[in-house]
């Protein structure tokens, strides 16, 4: 998963007021933050699920399990990058999330 802008890796206090003003409703706000951060995190999951296979024999056991270096370094890229729910917030306050509710026309 590649980040083309710059999101903060910690929580920032945001004016609640602020995050409901598009769509008018903070609920309506946190399911739409819920459902696009779950994204993608099963995104990220995937990702680094297909790069880690290349790593996997079959006859690796508990006591016989082997890390190499490139292993280890692609698992600290993932556990560098942004969190899911932040990625999520950014893209919303930068209207870059398309969102509608159930029962709209078009």
């Amino acid at each position: 998963m590649e980040i083309k802008k710059k999101v903060p890796t910690n929580t920032i206090t945001r004016d609640i007021k602020d995050l409901a003003a598009p769509t008018g409703n903070i609920y309506e706000t946190v399911v739409i933050l819920y459902k696009r951060a779950n994204q993608i995190a099963l995104a990220e999951k995937k990702e680094l699920a297909k790069k880690l296979e290349d790593f996997r024999s079959d006859r690796d056991t508990m006591e016989e399990v082997f890390e190499n270096r490139e292993q280890i370094e692609i698992s600290k890229y993932y556990e560098k990058l942004p969190k899911p729910d932040l990625i999520a917030i950014s893209e919303f306050e930068d209207g870059e999330l398309f969102y509608r509710t159930a029962g709209q026309e078009d």
